[in-house]
């Protein structure tokens, strides 16, 4: 169903970028992708993508849904080789595809060499549980019972996928809807269609069985094709990763065929940096999780609260290093954090700043947008003094700004840091054993990073609690999101053993 992607060099692109060729399609023309969600770096037209609607997701579901008959059937084995041809695939072509997400998002390609690698891993460690699909024998309380479960696959698969990780969101769904044994339909991103088509076609060549993976395109028609996967009684399952009011609209909308879901929504993490942690490493930390992707992620620390003791030199430390960021095109050589992905995100990042200064805070690095390199960048910024009255003490900024809290007590702290509607993931750096413990057990989030500003890993959960939506992607955990538990009880077992 999707449109036939050819994936080669051209020697008249700048930097040496992926020239992407969406065939023309006889009922549809090609939708020209507007100024602002071109490359984010000049604006400059990046290509163009269809622009499907109902009808042509329709046929999509439909190719999934014939399609599912026989790749449900394929031994767990035969899944695994699938997947495993995909992972050396994407390694194989990881520097084309870096090149992509940065030319479509923005990112340093050094940040898109780190998520193509990223994505990749996907493939293969559901390549690896692919095999390892187990039920249970389950000890019957009835005399003369038998009973086990199997596992199954929970059938067509509605995937939504967001802008900010373009590969790594569609192989984090992928990977374990394939090993259960689903098809899938995948909404790409409207603001970064081509990465979503470049793995595909990786997975044609890998062998991925006509109709098992079916990518739509779309901006415009966004809310109407979310509708329709959402709606549509072939499909069973929907997995989302997005903001929080979108997840509940989808939520809503599922619940007139009762669909199995996973939901990674938004996030407001806290990152506190107690008395007794080591500083250095905490303001490392706090730069990893802070400033990735230039802010762009739902685990960036959002409200950084640091323990009074160690307030001024924890704020000292890391404005130095934010104030040694180098910004630019991705493309170029030594850049550290690219534009961000379109203005209004620009524009928000700029209102929380002017915000928290009306109230009191202190811009002590950056705090201004940077038209002499284009109309996306924003300077990193750092803020000092901020307050619970500030707009980002409560919404998400989703950029590169960083508002230091200060704080008295460990109970003070995690009162503040749980006061939201969100839970996704939280971070703190301590050195006591017990404190340890005792706050990552009191924190209201799905995932706890300790003395760590980085979490992300195929082998851990991923996901949140409250309105941060349930589900678990990646991990051990991943596949179950795919899969149906069935029973199976078999009755007049317990007879003895027949003689003649």
């Amino acid at each position: 169903m999707a449109p036939k992607v050819l994936i080669k060099m051209e020697d008249d692109q700048p930097n040496g970028a992926l020239c992407i060729v969406a065939d023309e399609r006889p009922t549809k023309a090609a939708r020209p992708l507007p100024p602002e969600d071109g490359y984010p770096a000049t604006g400059e037209l990046i290509g163009t993508s269809p622009e499907f609607d109902v009808q042509d997701t329709e046929r999509a579901i439909e190719a999934a849904e014939e399609a599912f008959k026989t790749f449900r059937t394929k031994t767990g084995r035969e899944r695994s080789n699938i997947l495993r041809k995909w992972y050396d695939l994407c390694v194989e072509n990881a520097e084309d595809l870096a090149k992509l997400i940065t030319w479509e998002n923005g990112k340093p390609i050094a940040d898109a060499k780190g998520e193509a690698a990223y994505a990749a891993s996907f493939f293969q460690w559901f390549s690896e549980e692919a095999p390892r699909i187990y039920g249970d024998t389950i000890s019957s309380s009835v005399p003369g019972n038998r009973v086990f479960t199997i596992k199954e696959p929970v059938g067509v698969c509605g995937l939504i996928t967001p802008w900010n990780f373009p590969a790594a969101m569609i192989t984090r769904k992928i990977g374990p809807a394939l090993a259960a044994g689903c098809t899938v339909v995948c909404k790409a991103p409207g603001e970064t269609p081509f990465t979503s088509l470049a793995i595909a076609e990786l997975g044609q060549r890998a062998g991925v069985p006509k109709g098992v993976v079916n990518i739509v395109t779309a901006l415009d028609n966004t809310p109407a094709l979310g509708e329709l996967l959402t709606t549509n009684a072939t499909i069973r399952k929907i997995s989302f990763t997005g903001s929080t009011g979108v997840g509940k609209l989808l939520m809503k909308q599922s619940s007139s065929t009762l669909k199995k879901l996973s939901l990674e929504l938004g996030g407001n993490a806290p990152f506190i940096v107690f008395d007794d942690a080591d500083v250095d490493a905490a303001v490392a930390g706090a730069i990893a999780s802070k400033f990735r992707s230039s802010g762009q992620t739902c685990v960036c620390a959002n409200r950084i609260f640091v323990q009074k003791g160690v307030y001024d030199e924890f704020a000292q430390k890391f404005a130095e290093k934010v104030k040694a960021f180098k910004v630019g095109n991705g493309f170029s050589e030594g850049i550290t954090h690219g534009p961000l992905i379109h203005g209004r995100a620009i524009s928000k990042v700029d209102e929380h700043v002017r915000d928290a200064e009306k109230k009191g805070a202190k811009i002590v690095v950056g705090g201004q947008k940077m038209p002499d390199l284009g109309d996306n960048f924003y300077k990193p910024t750092v803020l000092t003094g901020m307050t619970s009255k500030m707009a980002m003490a409560t919404e998400e900024t989703f950029g590169p700004v960083a508002g230091l809290f200060p704080f008295e007590t460990e109970d003070e702290v995690v009162k503040i840091a749980n006061s939201t509607e969100v839970g996704l993931a939280g971070y703190f750096f301590s050195r006591d054993l017990e404190r340890i413990y005792r706050v990552a057990e009191h924190l209201e989030v799905g995932m706890v990073g300790v003395n760590t500003g980085i979490i992300s890993d195929v082998a851990a959960p991923f996901g949140g609690v409250k309105e941060s939506g349930f589900g678990r992607e990646g991990s051990l955990y991943g596949i179950s999101e795919y899969q149906v538990t069935k029973t199976v009880t078999f009755g007049g077992m317990g007879k003895a053993l027949q003689g003649k």
